[in-house]
C-alpha cells in the first residue's frame, strides 16, 4: 500500500523540476495526478522556462511509476484555466486532495534598477499565481468533506536576506502570510496548509548563467563547479547541492497522514543555512 493510495494531486509547475518530481512520487506512492504548466518562454526569466514536450515527459514519467496524469499547458496567472483544469481533474479522477502550488519563476536585478514588468511578473507568477492556484483547487478538497493537505512552494529566500532578488523575496514571503491565513481558515474541515523552504536546488531554475554570476560576482563567467562551491559554503552540513527529490521527500511528509497535525508551519529544508 502507498501512503497516498486513492488520492488525486493538483501540482502546478508539473512539467520539470521539482514539479515533476513530486508528482512522479506521489504516483510511486498511489495517487493520480492532475499537473499543469506552459511551454512559452516568460520574458522576464534569463533561463529557458518550461519546453514543448516536458509536459508530456512528466506523464510518461507518473504513468511509468504506476500513476495516471491529467495535464494542461496552463499559466497559473489564468484564473478561468486553472479553474477549468482543476474541474475538469476532479471530474476525471472524482476528487482533489492535495494541491500543490510549485510553479515559480526566478531573476534578478537591484532593487532601485528593476523595471516595473520584471517586478509584476514576478508577483503575478510566484504569489498571486499561488492564491489563483488555492482558489480553483481548494474548494473541491473543501467540497469532497475528506480533509486533505496544501503546501505552497515558498524559499529559504523568505527567511535570509540576499541582494538583488527583492522582488523574489517579496513574493516568497508574502506567500507565508497567505499560507497561515488559509491554515487557521481550512483547519474547522481538517485541511492543513504548509509552506516548504527550499535552500538552492539544482533545477533548470538554478542551473543557469544567472544563477552563477548571483553566487559568483567575483568571477567574469562563473561554471556550475564555481556555483556549487559557493553555494555549499552556506550550508553547515557538508552535502552538496541537493536534487528535487530532497525537496519532494519533505513535501511527501506535509501531504502524508505522517504530518496530520501539521499545519500553519514552514518547513525549512536547507542543510543548516540558517544557523
Amino acid at each position: 500500500m502507498g501512503k497516498l493510495d486513492g488520492k488525486v494531486a493538483f501540482i502546478t509547475g508539473a512539467a520539470r523540476g521539482q514539479g515533476r518530481s513530486h508528482a512522479v512520487r506521489f504516483a510511486e506512492e498511489g495517487a493520480n495526478i492532475i499537473g499543469v504548466d506552459v511551454s512559452a518562454q516568460i520574458d522576464t526569466v534569463p533561463y529557458p522556462t518550461a519546453q514543448p514536450g516536458d509536459l508530456e515527459e512528466t506523464v510518461r514519467q507518473v504513468e511509468a511509476a504506476g500513476g495516471r496524469m491529467l495535464a494542461s499547458e496552463v499559466d497559473v496567472r489564468d484564473l478561468a484555466a486553472l479553474t477549468k483544469a482543476a474541474d475538469d481533474g476532479a471530474a476525471e479522477f472524482g476528487r482533489i486532495d492535495i494541491v500543490i502550488a510549485n510553479a515559480g519563476i526566478s531573476s534578478m536585478a537591484p532593487t532601485l534598477e528593476m523595471d516595473e514588468n520584471t517586478w509584476q511578473t514576478m508577483i503575478d507568477i510566484n504569489l498571486t499565481g499561488v492564491w489563483k492556484t488555492v482558489r480553483a483547487a481548494v474548494p473541491h478538497i473543501v467540497a469532497g468533506g475528506r480533509g486533505g493537505s496544501v503546501v505552497l512552494t515558498s524559499s529559504l529566500a523568505a527567511m535570509m536576506t540576499n541582494a538583488n532578488i527583492a522582488h523574489y523575496t517579496a513574493a516568497k514571503t508574502g506567500m507565508v502570510g497567505l499560507m497561515q491565513v488559509l491554515a487557521k481558515e481550512l483547519a474547522p474541515q481538517n485541511i492543513r496548509v504548509n509552506t516548504v523552504h527550499p535552500t538552492t536546488i539544482a533545477t533548470d531554475m538554478v542551473l543557469n548563467d544567472a544563477t552563477y554570476k548571483l553566487f559568483r560576482p567575483d568571477l567574469e563567467n562563473p561554471t556550475r563547479q564555481d556555483f556549487e562551491e559557493a553555494a555549499s559554503q552556506m550550508n553547515p552540513l557538508p552535502l552538496p547541492v541537493p536534487e528535487s527529490i530532497e525537496i519532494t521527500n519533505a513535501v511527501m511528509y506535509l501531504v502524508s497522514d505522517d504530518a496530520r497535525y501539521v499545519t500553519g508551519n514552514t518547513h525549512v529544508v536547507d542543510a543548516g543555512a540558517r544557523l
